[in-house]
Order: structure tokens, then C-alpha cells, then sequence
């Protein structure tokens, strides 16, 4: 079902149209709908922190992508993230997509759920439930509860590359009054649109993986607070050689990997 590995648990609107060479962006509604979606749809974050040294992982990719493709739950905008945890990378196949930087985000969700340790393949909803990565069940009753939640809108435009900088406009609504933390962290994912890996060792030796939404760089860009709305133009190194298809996705989270507060996506292709 799942597999731990026993770490301290504090380790820590403007679409822009392709033109002969320019990037194509495809980005949400200022209530986090899509573009082309008329039916209002509340965003929900949906974290996969998997392994791909980890046999069991596979099911909980493939749910993951099976919610991207599908968006089973009525009212909700899944975003998903593929987050790809290095803790497994000593037992004969070291993941391609890992980062050290996501074990210690797993390990911040870990302290907030009172867990005592980490474990693969795990699904954090909104920053509010973890369950295994792998059920289904309770990943669709976690989205469903998570739309109840209040959302603060997040917008993406503007959104181009320049030389191995991506530029950017985020702007999001204030901090609602039922929020009690004095501000809100805002973070920008970069992520491939999807990947693919022969593994030749380790637990899935001779399979092929595929992953979607693969979580290549995480940033905090600034901080909401109840002085106004967030709205700054961005920056962001995009170092991994991707200049192909690529999720950018803006996250509003209580600190540290604390509860989503918003959330909204965009999609940029050359």
C-alpha cells in the first residue's frame, strides 16, 4: 500500500495567442476557471509526492494522472503537482526528476499532520488532507470536501519565455477575514507537462514510468498580506532545459506547507 521511510518530519485576464514562433499560453479565469470554461469551478491543489525507486508509486502516478485528464469531481479544477521526493535514490535507481528540496516539503506536511515519519506514494489536498497516493476513493471525497473551502482568486499572465527566464505577471485577491495568519506565502511551481523513464534498476527495473505535471522548480516570489492584493511581475530561472510544454502554476499557502489558499494555473508551449 504504501512505503515509509522514517524521517524527522520538521525537514524541513490575458492569454497570450501563438504566433509563427511565440509561446502559446493557456491560462485560468480570474476565479480560477479555465479560459473556456463557463461554469464557475473552485481550484483545487492536488500534491503527489512519489518515487520512481519506489514500487509502489506507479498506481498513485497514474491516479494522478487519471484526475488531470478526467476532473471527475463537479465544481472542481484539479491542478495537480508531481512531486518527486529523493529519499528513495539509494536503493539501485536514482529518479532523474528527484529533489531534495521536495523531501523537505513532504517533511514540512509531515509536522502539520502530526505525522512521524514520511512515506510513498502520498497525495496532499490542498494542503489540508494527506491520504495514500493511490486511493481513489479518498482522493475524490478530499477534492469534494476541499471545494467548500473559501479560495482566493490567483491570476497568471503575461506569461513568456526570455532567454532561460520565464516572465510573468501574478496577481491575486486579499486575505479573507476568516484567515488568522497575518500573510500568506506566495509560491510559483514550474513543472513539465509531462515525462517519461526507462528505469534499468532498483524496485521497477525494466519499466516504463510516465508522470505528469513533474514539479522542476518551486520559488517563493512574495508574501500576501492584509495590506491589499498581491500583483508583481516575475522572474524565474528555468534552468532543467525544458522549453517545450510547461505548467506554471501560482500558489497562495499559509506557512509553512500549511493550508492552500489559492491557486491558479496556466500552460506555456513553444
Amino acid at each position: 500500500m504504501l512505503r515509509v521511510r522514517f524521517v524527522f518530519a520538521g525537514i524541513a485576464a490575458m492569454l497570450l495567442l501563438g504566433i509563427f514562433l511565440l509561446p502559446r499560453v493557456q491560462a485560468t479565469g480570474g476565479t480560477g476557471r479555465p479560459a473556456n470554461d463557463s461554469a464557475q469551478r473552485t481550484p483545487v491543489l492536488v500534491e503527489l509526492f512519489t518515487s520512481e525507486g519506489c514500487s509502489d508509486c506507479p498506481p498513485a502516478d497514474a491516479l494522478l494522472e487519471r484526475l488531470d485528464r478526467s476532473q471527475p469531481v463537479s465544481g472542481a479544477e484539479l491542478i495537480v503537482l508531481s512531486e518527486h521526493v529523493d529519499y528513495w535514490n539509494d536503493i539501485g535507481w536514482k529518479d532523474p526528476f528527484s529533489s531534495h528540496e521536495y523531501s523537505e516539503r513532504q517533511g514540512s506536511y509531515a509536522g502539520q499532520f502530526g505525522l512521524g515519519s514520511v512515506y510513498t506514494p502520498q497525495m496532499v489536498v490542498d494542503g489540508r488532507i494527506q491520504l495514500i497516493g493511490s486511493d481513489e476513493r479518498g482522493a475524490i471525497q478530499a477534492i469534494e470536501n476541499a471545494t467548500k473551502a473559501e479560495k482566493i482568486p490567483v491570476n497568471l499572465s503575461s506569461i513568456h519565455f526570455d532567454g532561460q527566464k520565464i516572465l510573468l505577471h501574478i496577481e491575486t485577491g486579499t486575505l479573507p477575514s476568516s484567515i488568522s495568519e497575518r500573510f500568506a506565502n506566495v509560491l510559483l511551481a514550474i513543472a513539465d507537462e509531462s515525462d517519461q523513464s526507462n528505469v534499468s534498476r532498483g524496485e521497477n527495473a525494466g519499466r516504463t514510468l510516465k508522470h505528469v505535471a513533474v514539479l522542476r522548480d518551486l520559488v517563493r516570489v512574495g508574501a500576501l498580506d492584509r495590506s491589499g492584493k498581491f500583483s508583481q511581475d516575475v522572474a524565474i530561472n528555468s534552468n532543467h532545459g525544458n522549453k517545450g510544454n510547461l505548467r506554471i502554476v501560482a500558489i497562495v499557502q499559509e506557512p509553512t506547507a500549511g493550508r492552500v489558499l489559492g491557486v491558479g494555473s496556466a500552460r506555456l508551449s513553444n
